[in-house]
């Protein structure tokens, strides 16, 4: 088969579109033909390597997959042979008090494809059988592709950790970007009022289709004294943030009396300084979020379904031209995901 891969870290050059053996599934994982792959910046992370952290090399990236299962191992019967599916990328244990109570993104052993072992920028990937979810046929392998992560990272974000509420205002940190464009959906159709920040008037416009309700331009306008204008001095209820750095102080300013901010990257850089009096004064809650639980993505795929919810795609690409994807995402030039197709 042929696939992406990495063997050192570095720049695009170290994206290597080759040929490799097809992998075969042992007892109890599957063989899914990857009929689309996405783009998310844990790709840009793993390629680029992070201090402190070992990756294990050669790997071939990519956390979302949709296709279709073309082997199955010994031991496996709910999955049957040209079924279609969307891959869960997270694997756990599933034997402890966190994975048996649902909880599995808490699981000690918790494992991403792409990250902790070969992902989906291939024609062919191996996971755990207990990883691939039935995809009904009114969604489409793109779709799939570009929307499980990001909807269900936003999902645990804005349901389960800052339990958003109708009539509420949230401000959605970085609108251009996949799990920006998944939060600001969630957020409406738990009906939030949405301030999206964006970087752009082109995005803007782009965000406000999506039923945005006010954008901020974070490179032309400040965005704690927006929140601030737009609210009528009050602030927000809730902050969805994965920028990090530069944003964060801004994040914290902008929230109301018993805000909640929830939190699930730092694209910008991990090192934030915190004013405590806000925090302690105005009783806030900060919240850290990380992917999500397996079960919730059989939920968000029912809608998906039933169009209340849709991923939103920039550009659909050949898997070969992966160097050129990386590029885009890097610059921040998409609005949405960016599908590659093996």
């Amino acid at each position: 088969m042929y696939a992406v891969r990495i063997h050192e870290h570095g720049g695009l050059d170290k994206l290597v579109y080759e040929e490799i053996p097809t992998p075969r599934p042992q007892a109890g994982e599957v063989l899914v033909n990857v009929r689309a792959t996405s783009l998310n910046h844990l790709d840009l992370w793993v390629r680029k390597g992070l201090p402190g952290v070992t990756f294990p090399l050669p790997i071939i990236p990519g956390v979302d997959a949709a296709g279709v299962v073309v082997d199955n191992g010994a031991g496996v019967e709910h999955v049957t042979i040209g079924e279609r599916v969307v891959i869960a990328q997270g694997i756990s244990c599933g034997h402890c008090a966190y994975c048996l109570n649902g909880e599995d993104n808490l699981c000690k052993d918790y494992r991403l494809i792409g990250e902790h072992r070969d992902g989906a920028d291939a024609e062919y990937i191996v996971v755990p059988a207990k990883n691939v979810i039935p995809l009904g046929l009114k969604i489409t392998f793109e779709e799939a592709a570009a929307g499980a992560l990001v909807f269900l990272t936003a999902w645990q974000m804005l349901v389960d950790k800052a339990k958003i509420k109708p009539g509420e205002e949230v401000l959605v940190i970085g609108a251009g970007s996949g799990v920006g464009s998944a939060g600001i959906q969630i957020a409406k159709l738990y009906g939030a009022k949405v301030i999206a920040a964006t970087g752009s008037a082109e995005k803007a416009e782009k965000a406000k289709k999506l039923g945005v309700d006010e954008v901020i331009n974070y490179r032309e306008q400040n965005i704690a004294a927006e929140v601030r204008r737009l609210t009528g001095k009050r602030g927000v209820d809730v902050v969805f943030e994965h920028v990090g750095s530069s944003v964060w102080e801004d994040c914290i300013r902008s929230l109301t009396k018993g805000g909640r901010l929830v939190t699930c990257g730092a694209t910008s850089g991990y090192t934030a300084s915190t004013d405590l009096r806000y925090v302690f004064y105005k009783q806030l809650q900060i919240l850290g979020s990380t992917m999500g639980k397996k079960g919730d993505l059989i939920r968000i795929l029912r809608f998906f379904e039933q169009g209340r919810l849709k991923p939103v795609i920039d550009r659909v690409m050949p898997l070969k031209e992966v160097r050129e994807a990386h590029r885009i995402l890097e610059g921040g030039e998409q609005f949405g995901k960016i599908v590659l197709k093996p």
